[in-house]
């Protein structure tokens, strides 16, 4: 229990905590493929383990340890499973999860370069690496954010200021003579772009959504009609969004003909490349990537598909100047603390408090190198391809929409004349239920074209060939099962 007389732990204490923790660590990342990737519990088991009050006297670290594995460990879902392959999957690799307890202990507070020069300048140099392996020019600054949420939010933000004069000083509401400012994104963008515009207080309806075409890529035609007929019925187009490995498919939009439309309406041009972003290190993939260099704000999420633990997302804009003058705010007690020439980082987001977040993503890109992390993507690229080759020669399944990076949508087929789409769904549906029960393997699911869909994305460090035979496997199993029932049912 913690001493009355120092009201923490002491050295001592702390080592021995440290090292327990550190062993049961260990011990979890090398059996967490044992464990069902996908908790079983049904809601308020957790809560009711629990004390409803905390209690008067404190524990010892011991009892909160077998706490955790008493009661917490039953409802966690194991991102950290190489079977984990539902949304996008989220590793923390050894060298990430070690970088976050540095990052605890360090506990740094980087607001200003001066309370915290290391925080700031790591910052600035793994950023500027990162740059670099997706080719962006130098003109881009980067900076930390918790999620591609929030860093889509600072993209629209800069591109409204960079549209509307004054923005900052009288913001939007109440100016008769200021058309209304909307946005472009194509039907399959992250949802974070409709929050950015309802926080910034464009409103819903400033998001136009563009349709896609049957890759489910942004069509720049349909794009440039839009903009046209807004234009005509008053209203102030300021961005277009463009995204490099949507959520429901991984389908990647054509950048470079949007950027076109952009630099023909003089509009900001924004790359949320959250998910597929990394794939820029693969030298194949580099066609995906033309013309995100001519971008004015840029999106990847390195907790997504760079191995580093939640939470880490990176915004990159050519213009910062734009951002950090909306968001200057200097009040006395922040006033005159750093050096002339250094970059003060409480400019570069909303949030004044701020993570030592770049120190993961140091160690994980010094631990892995260039060459480590191609490799790794390049191989989640190959095993996406070998799963939808399998899909493709089943017939008992379809492929509902092309593999551009490493997420596969596919589906039990119907082979009815016409097809029961109804009862097919619930089919399904039913699947996917099954195969996330079985533990080996977790899914997810989209709606395409009006159907449900399921979803395999491949993403997380140690998921190897093996683990996507293994979902194959329990994909066929299951749909043998429903077809064999499916049949019983009929014979009787």
């Amino acid at each position: 229990m913690p001493s009355q007389s120092t009201g923490d732990m002491s050295p001592a204490e702390f080592r021995d905590a440290a090292a327990r923790l550190t062993e049961w660590a260990a011990h979890y990342l090398d059996t967490v493929e044992q464990r069902p990737v996908h908790h079983a519990v049904v809601p308020g088991l957790v809560r009711s383990a629990l004390p409803a009050q905390l209690p008067e006297e404190g524990a010892s670290f011991d009892v909160i340890l077998g706490d955790v594995d008493r009661v917490l460990m039953q409802g966690v879902t194991h991102w950290n499973h190489p079977g984990f392959m539902a949304y996008f999957p989220s590793s923390g690799s050894g060298p990430g999860v070690l970088g976050e307890f540095m990052t605890a202990v360090l506990n740094q507070q980087a607001m200003l370069w001066s309370t915290s020069p290391a925080a700031s300048e790591l910052e600035d140099v793994v950023l500027d690496w990162l740059r670099q392996l997706l080719s962006l020019p130098s003109q881009f600054e980067g900076a930390c954010h918790e999620g591609g949420s929030a860093s889509n939010l600072h993209a629209v933000a800069a591109a409204v200021a960079a549209a509307v004069p004054e923005f900052r000083a009288r913001g939007l509401a109440g100016r008769p003579g200021l058309a209304r400012p909307c946005v472009y994104a194509s039907a399959h963008a992250h949802a974070s772009i409709a929050k950015a515009a309802v926080f910034l207080g464009l409103g819903y309806e400033a998001l136009r959504t563009v349709p896609v075409d049957d890759r489910f890529r942004l069509r720049p035609a349909d794009l440039t009609a839009q903009i046209a007929a807004d234009r005509r019925a008053g209203w102030l187009p300021v961005a277009v969004v463009a995204t490099v490995g949507t959520t429901s498919t991984g389908s990647v939009d054509p950048v470079a003909a949007i950027a076109d439309v952009c630099a023909t309406e003089r509009l900001w041009l924004h790359v949320d490349a959250s998910y597929g972003g990394p794939a820029a290190l693969v030298p194949r993939c580099a066609p995906m990537f033309e013309g995100i260099a001519r971008a004015d704000s840029v999106v990847i999420n390195p907790h997504k598909w760079l191995f580093t633990p939640l939470d880490l997302s990176v915004f990159y804009c050519r213009r910062f100047e734009v951002l950090r003058e909306l968001l200057h705010v200097a009040p006395e007690y922040l006033a005159g603390g750093d050096p002339p020439g250094v970059r003060n980082v409480k400019d570069t987001g909303i949030a004044l408090g701020r993570r030592f977040r770049a120190l993961k993503l140091w160690m994980v890109l010094r631990y892995f190198g260039t060459a480590g992390l191609r490799a790794r993507i390049a191989a989640h690229l190959d095993l996406a391809t070998t799963f939808a080759a399998w899909v493709d020669a089943d017939r008992r399944f379809e492929r509902m929409a092309p593999v551009s990076l490493s997420v596969v949508c596919f589906r039990v087929a119907s082979h009815d004349s016409p097809p029961d789409a109804d009862a097919l769904d619930r089919l399904n549906a039913e699947l996917l239920r099954r195969v996330n029960a079985r533990g080996e393997v977790f899914l997810s699911s989209t709606r395409l074209r009006g159907r449900f869909t399921l979803r395999l994305a491949i993403g997380h460090v140690r998921t190897s060939s093996g683990h996507v035979a293994r979902a194959w496997d329990s994909i066929r199993w299951t749909v043998d099962e429903l077809f064999r029932g499916h049949t019983q049912g009929r014979q009787a």
